[in-house]
């Protein structure tokens, strides 16, 4: 079960395209100065090497524009590194012309019974 707070309150928007490395993760976490969530705008795929490091880092969500944040044709092991730490994803959201940055978020799905995912209304407040 994860709790409604995971979904709503500051994150970070970080800019990438392509693959996601180890390296990369590090960058994102540091300009993220703390945020427990950080979204990921750009065609940008979260590698299993990036995945150990998010999920080393304490946050509480991840979120990215593709339809998974791992690659799509194998997206098991990175969802597993990820949802093993207790990270909510928060996939497919539209973050066209926003800009890198410190923002509130909130992003709360509804409650269905028995789904492991569900839509919900995302939207971004500058800070």
């Amino acid at each position: 079960k994860t709790e409604l707070d995971t979904f709503v309150g500051d994150c970070f928007v970080a800019r990438h395209e392509g693959d996601i490395t180890k390296a990369d993760a590090e960058a994102i976490l540091k300009k993220a100065c703390g945020a427990a969530r950080i979204l990921i705008a750009g065609r940008a795929t979260v590698t299993a090497e990036a995945a150990r490091v998010f999920a080393g880092s304490g946050i509480r969500l991840l979120g990215n524009e593709g339809q998974t944040v791992g690659p799509e044709n194998a997206p098991m092991e990175v969802h597993l590194i990820l949802l093993g730490k207790g990270i909510a994803l928060l996939e497919g959201i539209v973050l066209e012309g926003i800009r890198e940055g410190h923002y509130f978020l909130s992003a709360a799905p509804l409650n269905l019974a028995g789904a492991d995912g569900a839509p919900c209304r995302a939207y971004l407040i500058e800070k």
